[in-house]
């Protein structure tokens, strides 16, 4: 009884996966540049049914991962011609109008005013990092104190709706404290045009940051590898904390974030747990309800 019952079973994974890898391979419509989105998703199908290691003792399902991993090269080879087309828009100079283009066409229904809470991914951030294609970093040369938080790139609809929250213009001077790889003041200065500061305590994460800056032949960006505390904000006037750190070293940020705002108005800009202690500063106001899962912009007073 229980060998029919294995036999059904397996014959019924196999019809499954058969229609879904034919239904993909009908589709000649998924290598169109256009269809990004659709790619992706038909990625994400093949890797949930022929991601697992191949049972070489069924041939009909080797065959099927045959094809399968055939269908996943052609469908990545033409995300690949789309990303370096991407690319080439950006290094030619000007603004960026073929990244601006898809990531104003990825917006979806849902997002009619800001975009959905939380630090999940969409697709935006699988096409930014296509185009960026940041290098590797090497290991990390300093063991991070307990009040360092690990680091994780912001998802690009929220960079997006700071863009827009904040009005970042081309004369603004845009610094990410606790920049990581580098992902938002790279974004940030294509879109905007903004001289853009990132501040990076691991020296490897700069490295590629800077790679990936001098590849794109973007001018307006730089990357130090500093502690965020010894940094000199003196020309900033947008800062973004992504809760990179906590604790004292907060305190100790925020303090002397206070101190250039008595100089000169500035804004700065949060998201994730970091968002809370913002908020208690009284010489901040949020120009909209404060929500750890949304980018929220202050004004100094």
């Amino acid at each position: 009884m229980s060998t029919t019952t294995s036999s059904v079973s397996l014959e019924d994974e196999i019809e499954c996966h058969t229609g879904l890898l034919c239904a993909l391979e009908a589709d000649s419509s998924l290598l169109l540049p256009g269809q990004l989105r659709e790619r992706l998703i038909a990625l994400d199908d093949l890797d949930a049914g022929f991601g697992g290691s191949e049972d070489s003792t069924r041939c009909t399902y080797s065959r099927l991962h045959q094809r399968a991993k055939a269908l996943r090269i052609r469908l990545e080879a033409a995300n690949s011609e789309l990303y370096q087309s991407v690319r080439s828009d950006i290094v030619r100079g000007g603004q960026p109008r073929a990244l601006l283009q898809w990531l104003e066409d990825s917006a979806t229904d849902n997002e009619p005013g800001s975009p959905l809470p939380g630090l999940g991914f969409d697709y935006r951030d699988e096409l930014v990092s296509g185009v960026l294609q940041l290098p590797e970093p090497g290991a990390p040369t300093l063991q991070p104190s307990l009040e360092m938080v690990p680091y994780q790139p912001t998802p690009v609809r929220h960079v997006l709706h700071l863009i827009a929250a904040a009005a970042v213009a081309e004369d603004d001077v845009f610094v990410d404290l606790g920049s990581g790889l580098g992902h938002v003041p790279l974004l940030v200065s294509m879109v905007t045009g903004a001289q853009s500061l990132g501040v990076e305590v691991q020296a490897a994460n700069v490295a590629s940051a800077r790679k990936c800056a001098q590849s794109l032949g973007l001018s307006r960006l730089q990357f130090i590898a500093q502690d965020a505390r010894d940094a000199d904000l003196s020309r900033g006037t947008m800062f973004y904390l992504y809760s990179p750190f906590k604790g004292s070293i907060l305190a100790d940020v925020l303090s002397a974030l206070r101190r250039e705002s008595m100089r000169r108005p500035i804004k700065i800009c949060s998201l994730g747990p970091c968002t809370r202690i913002a908020s208690n500063e009284t010489w901040l106001k949020a120009s909209a309800l404060s929500d750890t899962g949304r980018i929220t912009v202050f004004d100094s007073l």
